[in-house]
């Protein structure tokens, strides 16, 4: 029998930890390299921070996997037992150019199942976190449950234009006359924190093309424990060992999106 309870407070612990070494950076130099592409960036910080947060998982629970970002975890192809994803840095961009907009994003899954979920907004030292079935919280104060009364109209979604203007998965008319629908649009360029703020109701829904598992695991915990929706934008489940396209929103956002926008549109 698993003690989730110790789990959390271990979790919590680790990751305010985390943020202090995130914030004593600030005055430093940092050493950044590319990825992917020129624009995805990571710092020696994100790799200290996901080696600081292995080493007290191993150390603590070592029978537990890992999933992270920058590679110090295992190479998994299921999620079998007790499997932490973690983001040290969700929103690199934002962390060099900024110093605020990302936060530490810390899934924790059982069988592929998300059970707790912690996002750290180091700057603002505002913690969103959740346990499965014991509610969702901003520090010390209880998230309510999402509205079911928003409608597209009224809402403020969180998209990157550059999946309105330009994509390969998907005709960028699809997505034009939702974002002319809604009241307003935003991008944060922190998937875990969007995920936070539609949790919140600071944003109503949330629409991106490609995200891998680290940027979602912890917000899927807690925007479902306050009754939002998270899937792919054909409406799937969402797999944790791969990319994939999401779509995360209060019900009836979710609900009026994916009927009258979104289905049986993609591309194969």
């Amino acid at each position: 029998m698993n003690n989730w309870k110790e789990i959390d407070q271990h979790a919590k612990e680790w990751v305010y930890e985390a943020g202090k070494m995130i914030r004593s950076s600030f005055e430093k130099t940092l050493s950044i390299h590319t990825k992917s592409n020129p624009n995805d960036l990571v710092t020696d910080i994100d790799q200290a921070v996901e080696a600081y947060l292995c080493e007290k998982i191993r150390t603590h629970f070592p029978d537990h996997k890992i999933l992270g970002e920058e590679g110090a975890g295992h190479e998994l192809t299921t999620l079998d037992g007790i499997v932490w994803i973690i983001d040290p840095i969700d929103g690199t961009m934002n962390f060099v150019h900024q110093q605020r907009n990302f936060c530490i994003s810390v899934g924790i899954y059982e069988d592929g199942k998300g059970i707790i979920g912690l996002i750290y907004d180091v700057v603002h030292d505002e913690l969103y976190h959740a346990v499965k079935g014991q509610g969702a919280y901003m520090n010390e104060t209880p998230l309510p449950k999402l509205s079911r009364d928003t409608i597209l109209e009224e809402s403020i979604l969180a998209i990157n234009a550059t999946w309105v203007i330009e994509n390969k998965r998907i005709d960028p008319t699809i997505l034009a006359p939702v974002v002319k629908k809604a009241r307003g649009t935003r991008s944060f360029g922190s998937a875990a924190l969007e995920f936070a703020y539609v949790a919140t109701g600071r944003l109503d829904g949330y629409i991106t093309m490609r995200l891998s598992p680290w940027d979602i695991a912890a917000g899927v915990v807690i925007v479902e424990e306050v009754g939002g929706i998270a899937t792919t934008l054909e409406g799937n489940e969402i797999d944790f060992l791969k990319k994939s396209s999401i779509f995360v929103a209060n019900p009836n956002v979710h609900q009026q999106v994916m009927e009258k926008y979104l289905k049986d549109h993609f591309t194969k």
